[in-house]
């Protein structure tokens, strides 16, 4: 069975080093939002979606994606993140609005994972940014790990 991550990365690429790296692990099929036909993810069984958060959600270009989506059936998504600030579920719940979109898209949601980024938006840049170095290789791990328990969670979609 075949995986795709799509995603958007702006700013410094931390998106997509992390994206990079859940690749790896999965077998997949890499691609920018921008470079995806939403008649594609037909082809596939897995799709991550990530991005950057920006003003407590995933990137606009994303989430205007998804919205575009026909109503699809048997797919599994998960989400990924990097942003400036530390996610805590019941205060920066970055994922809510990409995760409520994909379910009504009819996706089964089978993960999330968030790290920070280096982010140099409006005041930080004035002192180079906060979380300087971000994702850092902990970071990659921890992402690394998140996808070796999407393959090793004993789905047949990964086979």
């Amino acid at each position: 069975m075949k995986a795709l991550i799509i995603y958007i990365s702006v700013h410094h690429g931390n998106t997509e080093r992390v994206a990079k790296v859940m690749t790896d692990i999965l077998n997949a099929d890499l691609l920018q939002v921008k470079q995806v036909a939403t008649s594609m993810l037909e082809q596939y069984d897995l799709i991550g979606f990530g991005s950057g958060i920006y003003f407590g959600k995933h990137h606009k270009n994303l989430l205007n994606f998804v919205d575009m989506l026909s109503i699809l059936r048997n797919k599994k998504a998960f989400i990924f993140s990097t942003s400036g600030l530390r996610k805590i579920q019941f205060i920066h719940n970055f994922d809510k609005p990409l995760k409520e979109r994909l379910r009504r898209k009819g996706f089964d949601i089978i993960g999330e994972f968030s790290c920070r980024g280096l982010d140099t938006y409006r005041v930080t840049k004035l002192v180079g940014g906060v979380n300087k170095g971000r994702p850092d290789t902990e970071d990659l791990r921890q992402a690394e790990d998140f996808a070796k328990s999407l393959k090793n969670s004993g789905a047949s979609y990964l086979n």
